[in-house]
């Protein structure tokens, strides 16, 4: 057999390889990956990837939970010692800390089911001054991630068959760029699927301390007399700019009026000359 032939049949199940990517892409994976694969590994891989698949699938939601607590407390610097030691003794541990004498900051990682009564042991630690604790489903990503990692595994599986069986240099440089390739991205889905995964397992509590609450804004009743007021402040802040404006622009007026005005009076000056030389 020439080297044109292999080379062509390469590239045949290169093109067959591209359309199962593409077909993991707009979620028709297992379709495109029995079209690229032989007849007789179909039933075997369609067995295979829901498999795969299946153990995201029968879990409860997938929820990355996040919590933000405002926490007032005469020592600071002790109230954030006493949060971290709750993290800690849940199986949690501290991130980012930035506190001084009369506030502070402490960000911990603690599991997601212990979340809420961390949140409320922290009512021994400070007074509770704000609480928010928000939660965004990510199931679908996850098993979506996991679909495209178990149909790009497969890719991958087969691009290594044909590189072993790759006989020529050519054959060889083409199965081994699109096998790095390959390979790098799933590398990719598979961060991004522990990155998820341990989003879900573990919860972010951001706690803040200070030795006196941030006041809440005041609260104004809308009416004739606020609208009012509003219309008078924003009239003083658009004539405070025009003053502004002109109080920058005026010693260049100055530097170019002045030379224009003496050229103004001269050329007038003049012209009245003429006019009297030509009556006489």
């Amino acid at each position: 057999m020439g080297m044109g032939k292999p080379v062509l049949l390469v590239g045949v199940a290169l093109l067959a390889l591209v359309a199962t990517g593409c077909g993991s892409n707009t979620g028709g994976g297992t379709s495109a990956k029995d079209a690229a694969a032989p007849p007789q590994a179909a039933p075997q891989q369609q067995e295979n990837a829901p498999a795969a698949v299946q153990p995201v699938q029968q879990q409860e939601r997938q929820l990355v939970r996040t919590a933000t607590v405002d926490l007032r407390s005469d020592d600071v610097l002790k109230a954030i010692a006493q949060v971290k030691d709750r993290a800690q003794a849940v199986g949690g541990f501290a991130g980012q800390e930035n506190s001084t004498r009369t506030a502070g900051s402490v960000t911990v990682r603690v599991p997601s089911a212990e979340l809420d009564r961390v949140v409320r042991d922290l009512v021994g630690v400070g007074e509770i001054t704000r609480s928010e604790v928000r939660s965004e489903d990510v199931t679908d990503q996850l098993v979506d991630v996991e679909a495209r990692i178990a149909t790009q595994r497969a890719s991958v599986e087969r691009l290594r068959v044909l590189f072993e069986r790759a006989a020529t240099t050519a054959e060889i440089a083409q199965v081994e760029s699109e096998l790095t390739k390959r390979q790098s991205e799933l590398e990719s889905m598979q961060r991004r699927s522990e990155s998820l995964k341990g989003k879900v397992a573990l919860a972010t509590l951001t706690v803040q301390v200070a030795t006196k609450p941030v006041a809440p804004p005041e609260q104004r009743e809308a009416g004739f007399l606020s609208a009012l007021a509003g219309g008078w402040n924003a009239l003083l802040a658009v004539l405070g700019g025009l003053l502004i404006g002109l109080g920058a622009a005026l010693p260049f007026l100055v530097a170019l009026g002045v030379p224009a005005a003496v050229v103004v009076y001269l050329l007038r000056r003049r012209k009245r000359v003429t006019r009297t030389t030509e009556a006489a």
